[in-house]
């Protein structure tokens, strides 16, 4: 019998990695639009203020599009992506942008940052992916120092929206095709699998996202649903169904501090 230790997480950083080529091609990843820009930089000042210098660390930056609106408002910016791929895109962007970005190829979970080194934690779409939950919500309040706070935006991706089950309905009334979305189907195969061996494979409610932080030592934790700026911004430039899509699902961001 063959024996491997290729893990859940091993398969994590190569899909990322073989999407990092491609990734700033699609709305959701890349800004668009300044409208959508100007959406971003309300967000992080509504829940982090200016950056006036202050050291911040993006976590899974990919190809650094949040890297660059933090560093927008003033703050200085390391990004950390586990995907050397990644980081390739990001760093050539940063240049080409003259934005002085550090970047670091580390885990999410386990950063090897000193202790109390950041003012300021920030995330997009890295909680769903997370394979321990609770070491990395420990990880980066150790990170913190006191007062510091993370925002992570992020959604109940795995939950299929009323939009979404509209859409299954007309595609069967009209005897088409069952509509398998705008990835390509082989990798929209391995982030099924992918999804049901993280720590959230059930679904990411913000509620759930609140518990673990209060658990972790966190304060003063608000849920703000109210994106639509963003999400208006990024519509306009998709499909019908997608637009549609990206309005009625489920996304949020969370503030938390820690105390």
């Amino acid at each position: 019998m063959s024996v491997s230790n290729y893990s859940i997480r091993d398969e994590i950083r190569e899909f990322w990695s073989e999407r990092a080529a491609t990734f700033d091609r699609s709305v959701g990843h890349e800004i668009f639009s300044e409208a959508e820009r100007r959406g971003w930089h309300r967000l992080i000042r509504k829940h982090l203020g200016d950056g006036n210098g202050r050291p911040l660390l993006d976590l899974a930056c990919g190809t650094a599009v949040i890297s660059h609106v933090m560093h927008d408002t003033g703050f200085k910016v390391t990004g950390l992506d586990w995907s050397e791929a990644m980081l390739e895109q990001a760093r050539a962007k940063a240049v080409k942008r003259g934005a002085d970005i550090r970047f670091i190829m580390r885990d999410a979970e386990n950063t090897g940052e000193p202790d109390e080194s950041y003012d300021a934690i920030t995330n997009r779409h890295l909680v769903w992916t997370l394979v321990d939950v609770p070491a990395a919500f420990a990880e980066w309040h150790r990170l913190l120092r006191p007062g510091g706070k993370v925002l992570i935006v992020d959604g109940n991706m795995g939950r299929k929206s009323w939009v979404s089950r509209l859409h299954e309905g007309v595609d069967r009334l009209l005897g088409r095709k069952e509509t398998k979305g705008h990835m390509n189907p082989a990798w929209a195969e391995r982030l099924k699998r992918i999804r049901e061996e993280v720590y959230f494979s059930n679904g990411l409610p913000a509620g759930a996202v609140v518990v673990m932080r209060e658990t972790a030592g966190f304060t003063v934790i608000v849920v703000d649903r109210k994106l639509w700026v963003i999400h208006l911004a990024q519509a306009r430039n998709m499909s019908f169904w997608r637009a549609a899509e990206r309005l009625a699902s489920e996304r949020f961001a969370i503030c938390a501090t820690k105390g």
